[in-house]
């Protein structure tokens, strides 16, 4: 069966600088008609930086959704038509002060396909050096040092609630105990 909703018609909502929203007139597979709404964003990408000692470096921020600090790893949105692997190579740098030798790719995920168009590029950031933060007006973070396996663990019990860096400390460890 093709599950493909055809577009009919768009009507935008709100263009922010952040997200745009709108709302899509669909034709389903069975041919009736429905409303989607959508917000649109330009992506991200995020670091998970393992240092040599086997330590994941997260940002401690305040995030005003949910009025509440959260932890996460390096993460920051993309601008239009940046390459998500310079992008995360900034944020690393920016928010946490280091530079990494080796990066690779390890995943990509979709915070909320039912609404939302984001896709983050998630890396491996490794042989890490320090030269120090540098940081965007209004941000403020706190750099935290977490063994790989206490990171895991905090994933687990949910004090780790953030989706991407959910999905990033699992997937590092994952491939650090399959043995690269």
């Amino acid at each position: 069966m093709d599950f493909t909703e055809t577009t009919i018609s768009t009507k935008e909502i709100y263009d922010g600088r952040i997200i745009k929203v709108k709302n899509d007139t669909v034709r389903l597979p069975d041919g009736t008609i429905a409303e989607r709404e959508l917000v649109l964003h330009n992506g991200g990408a995020c670091v998970v930086a393992l240092d040599n000692e086997n330590n994941v470096l997260l940002v401690k921020q305040y995030r005003k959704p949910f009025d509440s600090e959260l932890l996460e790893i390096p993460a920051g949105k993309l601008e239009k038509n940046e390459d998500p692997f310079l992008a995360g190579k900034r944020e690393l740098r920016e928010e946490t002060g280091f530079i990494a030798e080796k990066f690779t790719k390890i995943s990509e995920t979709y915070p909320s396909p039912g609404y939302l168009n984001e896709k983050i590029h998630i890396y491996l950031a490794e042989n890490l050096k320090f030269v120090g933060q540098d940081l965007d007006d209004g941000e403020f973070v706190e750099v935290l040092k977490v063994p790989l396996e206490k990171a895991v663990e905090m994933v687990l019990t949910n004090e780790i609630k953030d989706s991407k860096t959910q999905v990033g400390i699992l997937t590092t460890y994952n491939l650090k105990n399959k043995g690269e």
